[in-house]
């Protein structure tokens, strides 16, 4: 039998992979630990019994495109949605990254902007993040000035880190970049502040938002960028046609109606994160600032593939980042409800102890 072979440029990368596991606690994919509201629910559903489902749905998802942007205070034509923040970022890197381009990160970061990157023949650069995993400026000025790149990545809160950029950096980093200067804010919600206001149309910012998150949908997949106009235009020649199915589109305007539950449920986690780092302050681990939705902890005397399987072992899963950039022995815990929190908390010090 014929086997047709992928491309060379493809043969040494592995796929982006998250453990899923059949267990009690689960915290390694920075979900939200509560579903939607149950009039939410209800409302898709009867969206879903109205679906003319012989008909391909809005092309241009203009409800969707309108209630986000309202949702932001911009025009329509600044935003771009997608299936999940993830497909924007290679839509985003299949129009302005490929072949003959180069994208620069600073690690460690979303493993995904690099992985999306070299998918589209981009080649990566890979700067280093400064002390505490703060951007260090003369590192982004060395990358940008000796790479060129077409995409700079910045991701804030950083995952899996949890560092917020300071606005003055991140404002710093647009000044140096020659090119398009993406600000993956999937965890913005959870920030002290977001780079939309940076983004004009003589401005070469995009910032990229997710549902999955603090909206509690991450099942739905639907991600969306806030760009410039002339940006979304280009973009919108790239993605595939009818990308995103009616049901999406309409769950995603739906959404947007339940504001205040999404404000209340980031008060809730952000109580619940604050409670959780303290708690972990009486163990004997290193526990890294967060401004997003989980907590990255290394382990003093014990190495963090150890105190993963331990976890494991007790029906807990986290994040093994002990494998990423500079994070040896990291792991990442998502936080959850208040008792998936103290089962991971009661689990740690059995396996530390």
């Amino acid at each position: 039998m014929t086997r047709v072979s992928i491309r060379d440029d493809l043969r040494a990368l592995e796929g982006y992979h998250s453990p899923q596991v059949d267990v009690a606690v689960r915290l390694n994919t920075n979900e939200a630990p509560d579903e939607p509201p149950v009039e939410f629910r209800e409302a898709v559903a009867a969206e879903v019994a109205r679906v003319t489902w012989n008909r391909y749905p809005d092309r241009s998802a203009t409800a969707l495109r309108e209630a986000i942007a309202s949702l932001h205070g911009v025009d329509p034509s600044m935003i771009f949605a997608a299936n999940g923040s993830n497909e924007v970022l290679q839509t985003i890197l299949l129009t302005f990254a490929g072949p003959g381009r180069t994208v620069a990160t600073f690690e460690p970061t979303y493993q995904l902007h690099a992985h999306i990157a070299r998918l589209s023949g981009a080649t990566v650069v890979e700067g280093e993040r400064g002390d505490g995993f703060v951007l260090d400026l003369d590192e982004v000025r060395r990358v940008v000035d000796s790479a060129n790149p077409s995409v700079t990545f910045l991701c804030s809160p950083n995952n899996p880190t949890g560092v917020v950029d300071a606005e003055s950096d991140v404002r710093a980093v647009i000044d140096m970049a020659p090119g398009l200067v993406v600000v993956d804010e999937a965890y913005g919600q959870f920030s002290s502040w977001t780079a939309q206001s940076l983004v004009s149309d003589d401005a070469a910012v995009a910032v990229v938002r997710t549902f999955s998150k603090t909206w509690s949908m991450a099942a739905g997949r639907l991600g969306y960028v806030i760009a410039p106009a002339w940006m979304v235009a280009e973009l919108d020649k790239v993605v595939l046609p009818y990308h995103l199915d009616a049901v999406k589109q309409a769950a995603g305007v739906l959404a947007i109606g339940y504001l205040d539950e999404m404000n209340a449920r980031v008060e809730r986690i952000v109580a619940e994160r604050d409670r959780l780092v303290a708690a972990l302050a009486d163990l004997p681990v290193d526990v890294f600032p967060s401004g997003a939705n989980f907590v990255l902890f290394r382990p003093r005397a014990t190495s963090g593939r150890t105190v993963w399987q331990g976890l494991l072992d007790r029906g807990v899963l986290v994040r093994d980042c002990s494998g990423w950039p500079r994070l040896a022995d990291c792991l990442r815990v998502t936080i959850g409800t208040p008792d998936e929190n103290r089962i991971f908390h009661e689990s740690l010090q059995e396996v530390l102890s």
